[in-house]
């Protein structure tokens, strides 16, 4: 029937109740992204990262499950660092809470040494990669990173050096074969913990005849925030 059919048939097993208190413009606002974002906020909270520990960086800033994880962290207290390469979204990035931006080309190199300096009391990277790669010599003493995109390579050109010199954690988040529990919690808390006139203010609604214009505008990375399709129209 295909991702844009305004009906499907899943299993059960597959679906959560949509939370009270979230439309389901919202919830479609959210999305796969959000929620792998919110997963990936879950994950860092539990490998013990704290608003008071430093800087979390977020990279790919300006996409999907950048700017909800730029905006779930600075509502929880946290100092984010938002990395993109598009310096023009700024003011978009700031709107969502960032505290600071940093160039994308600036982790995008492979890393010169198993060791740089410790600037990141965690980081939620979408980009992978080298991106990655450098991410995780710049962790500070047992802090994570949680691993959820791969827009810049599947491939992962580390050392060994950052796990058994500072402890870090590299976590894997997964919201394709999620626990139905997890899942449930990850809904509840983006309803309680993702400020939602943030999210509509980085929402699109768009009509399904515009798909063929606006697709080569996403592989391109010119689109930023959320987009819902509406099916109907």
């Amino acid at each position: 029937m295909g991702g844009y059919a305004e009906k499907a048939r899943v299993k059960a097993s597959f679906l959560v109740r949509r939370p009270e208190g979230l439309s389901a413009r919202r919830a479609m606002a959210i999305g796969t992204a959000g929620f792998t974002a919110m997963l990936a906020v879950i994950a860092l909270e539990q490998h013990g990262s704290q608003s008071r520990s430093g800087d979390v960086l977020v990279t790919g800033a300006a996409g999907g499950v950048g700017s909800v994880a730029v905006a779930l962290l600075s509502h929880l207290g946290h100092r984010v660092v938002a990395s993109t390469g598009r310096q023009e979204q700024r003011a978009y990035l700031t709107e969502l809470g960032a505290a600071d931006l940093i160039d994308r080309a600036t982790l995008s190199a492979k890393p010169a040494r198993p060791l740089d300096s410790e600037l990141w009391a965690g980081a939620v990277d979408a980009v992978g990669g080298t991106t990655l790669a450098t991410v995780l010599t710049q962790l500070k003493y047992r802090a994570s990173v949680a691993a959820c995109g791969l827009a810049g390579g599947s491939d992962l050109p580390a050392t060994v050096i950052p796990f058994l010199l500072r402890g870090v954690n590299l976590l894997g988040i997964d919201s394709v074969m999620c626990p139905r529990e997890e899942r449930i919690q990850a809904w509840k808390r983006l309803v309680h913990d993702l400020p939602l006139d943030r999210l509509d203010r980085v929402s699109q609604t768009v009509r399904l005849s515009d798909l063929p214009e606006l697709a080569p505008k996403i592989l391109n990375g010119e689109v930023r925030g959320r987009i819902v399709v509406d099916v109907a129209i």
